[in-house]
């Protein structure tokens, strides 16, 4: 049975995934954004291995939430879809997810290391280091394992979807980060925000033992742009 999302989700998850190229956290096909409509069940995401310059909004496949069944679309889609599933089931909040494998936040995943806190830069997102997973065990590569990669994520976290507001992505070991927000643009923009502090984090280390902000001040930075005391922008 054939499902119609709204148009401006559609448009939302094209753009999303245009964007990705554009700011360089993709190299040929290796990323993808998608963006889930929940009253109707489903969510939309890139067909698997087009490349971005001749992606259409009509090639974007809308995918059943509860069992992953292909619902619209004349392509397959992402290989990494059934992650995309298992994090919009984990997560009520979760409005869109991306995929990227982006320089230095994959560095942080293949050295299998959390992207420290060592900022304001960082604290304005995300409110604690972004934690990379435990390595999936042979099981979980053999069977289901796109859906393995999102339940690592989920475990990861305890299904705390507060804690997944508070830090919206994570990097799975030896793969890459994963991001999600309100919507695709929003879970998008999260994924440039962790690839930029990836490679702050990295250029501080570098420099050697890096100086741990006070808590004080990152506080700080995370409340004046999240939770009922924000004040930063403008409606």
């Amino acid at each position: 049975m054939t499902v119609t999302v709204p148009d401006a989700l559609r448009q939302e998850v094209l753009e999303a995934n245009l964007a990705i190229p554009a700011a360089g956290l993709a190299t040929l096909t290796w990323g993808n954004v998608s963006g889930v409509d929940r009253e109707a069940g489903v969510f939309v995401i890139k067909p698997s291995g087009v490349s971005y310059d001749r992606l259409t909004a009509r090639d974007l496949v809308t995918v059943r939430l509860s069992d992953g069944a292909v619902v619209d679309g004349d392509l397959r889609p992402s290989t990494d879809t059934e992650t995309h599933r298992c994090l919009y089931l984990a997560f009520p909040s979760i409005g869109g997810v991306t995929h990227t494998h982006s320089t230095h936040a994959v560095a942080f995943a293949q050295a299998r290391r959390d992207i420290p806190v060592l900022g304001t830069t960082h604290a304005d997102t995300f409110n604690g280091p972004v934690p990379c997973t435990p390595n999936l065990t042979p099981e979980q590569c053999a069977e289901d394992y796109e859906y393995n990669t999102g339940r690592v994520i989920v475990d990861m976290l305890a299904s705390d979807d507060d804690r997944a507001a508070e830090v919206p992505a994570a990097l799975v070991a030896h793969h890459g980060p994963f991001t999600w927000g309100s919507g695709a643009r929003k879970s998008f923009e999260h994924a440039v925000i962790c690839e930029a502090v990836a490679e702050m984090a990295l250029r501080t280390l570098e420099l050697g033992s890096p100086v741990t902000p006070p808590r004080h001040l990152l506080d700080r930075h995370y409340t004046r742009k999240h939770g009922p005391g924000a004040y930063y922008g403008n409606p």
